[in-house]
């Protein structure tokens, strides 16, 4: 009797630290703000029309709203199966963000403690896990460039991953067998409506990348590479390339950061729709331990850009913006923030026909600056 005692006392030890060891995290982020915008158009179609603007935006001033699930098992000798499913929200109406349900992230994969991890499934690219920790605004939801910067791309479906941690360095690549961009204004000549993988045109809306992350001592520096074919008429597709370089430096409260990046995207006939040149410079200072400020500085030099293939080519005005947060904790969870934007030669966080008017701040016409100013809560979970 106490032999069986004691092997069902080992057997439950043996289960509860299996079940210890495997996981399901539910997860999120409600940020919901106020905000005003001087000299912006009624929509990109009405540039005569508009002027300020006083209400609640879609996404918050720091981050946008989400909720997701995320689980670990592990499968014994270092090796682990993950998953993460994550659905963005509009806090102001509740709606989903681009109307798919895991439009965020969706994928599923196997890591390894001393090999890293594959997975396979909807994901952030390579070139942006590769810049996330050169971010002066750690990629704000509102005046910040994040798209212009990114690309339309940034997180792509059918793509598969690779990510590695070895010490200081990271080592990150992707390939997408064919991503769409779901978010799109008629004006945006290169994406194709959320079309991914074709039949028979296996290069259509594929898309690759890759980028080396190494951090340590507060010393951090980045290299990042990105490739995107969009195929707006099947079996003809663009390309967009991307090449960035990053670098900071911590010591005690204070964070530089600065770098730069290079785009080029063509249509199909190899002539070019956007050729720029884009800088960024920032500082965080940690005041107090419950406020945080921000201060970052963008700069875009368009060599070149036209709206069609045969359309005549342009050089716009270079534009800048300077951005400032002033962030207050209450906990770790909730914090209050002011964060305001000043745009030169564009809209609020570059926003145009490049990044198909996701940020909401068309410019009006002759319009020469733009400016706005938000406050808001923000809970994670």
């Amino acid at each position: 009797m106490k032999r069986t005692l004691v092997a069902l006392a080992a057997l439950c030890a043996v289960s509860g630290a299996a079940q210890a060891q495997s996981s399901v995290t539910l997860y999120g982020v409600i940020d919901a703000s106020v905000e005003y915008v001087n000299r912006v158009a009624a929509s990109p179609a009405t540039p005569n029309a508009g002027g300020y603007r006083f209400a609640q935006p879609g996404v918050g001033g720091l981050s946008a709203s989400r909720w997701g699930l995320r689980g670990v098992e592990d499968l014994g000798g270092g090796n682990q199966a993950l998953f993460v499913l994550e659905s963005g929200f509009q806090p102001d109406t509740g709606n989903l963000q681009s109307g798919v349900l895991f439009g965020r992230q969706s994928f599923v994969g196997l890591q390894n403690s001393a090999y890293g991890k594959i997975t396979v499934g909807r994901q952030y690219t390579s070139f942006f896990d590769g810049l996330a920790n050169f971010s002066p605004l750690r990629f704000a939801a509102t005046y910040e460039p994040g798209i212009w910067w990114m690309g339309l791309n940034y997180r792509e479906s059918n793509m598969v991953k690779y990510t590695g941690q070895f010490g200081g360095l990271q080592a990150v690549a992707h390939y997408s067998f064919g991503t769409g961009v779901s978010v799109l204004n008629a004006s945006t000549a290169l994406a194709n409506g959320g079309a991914g993988e074709t039949p028979g045109h296996f290069s259509d809306n594929t898309a690759f990348g890759a980028s080396l992350q190494y951090l340590s001592n507060g010393f951090g520096a980045s290299l990042a590479y990105d490739e995107w074919r969009p195929a707006v008429t099947t079996g003809q597709p663009g390309t967009v390339r991307k090449f960035a370089g990053a670098a900071s430096y911590t010591t005690g409260p204070l964070k530089v950061m600065g770098g730069y990046r290079w785009n080029k995207a063509d249509f199909s006939n190899g002539s070019t729709l956007l050729r720029d040149d884009y800088w960024w410079a920032g500082v965080n200072y940690q005041a107090t331990p419950a406020l945080g400020l921000s201060l970052a500085y963008y700069y875009a030099d368009v060599k070149s850009a036209r709206a069609a293939p045969g359309a005549p080519q342009t050089n716009p005005a270079n534009m800048q913006q300077y951005s400032f947060i002033a962030d207050y904790n209450f906990t770790k969870r909730t914090d209050v923030y002011l964060s305001a934007g000043y745009a030169r030669n564009g809209g609020l966080s570059f926003d145009s026909a490049a990044t198909a008017f996701a940020f909401n701040y068309p410019t009006m016409k002759g319009q020469k600056s733009m400016v706005g100013v938000t406050v808001g809560v923000r809970h994670i979970f």
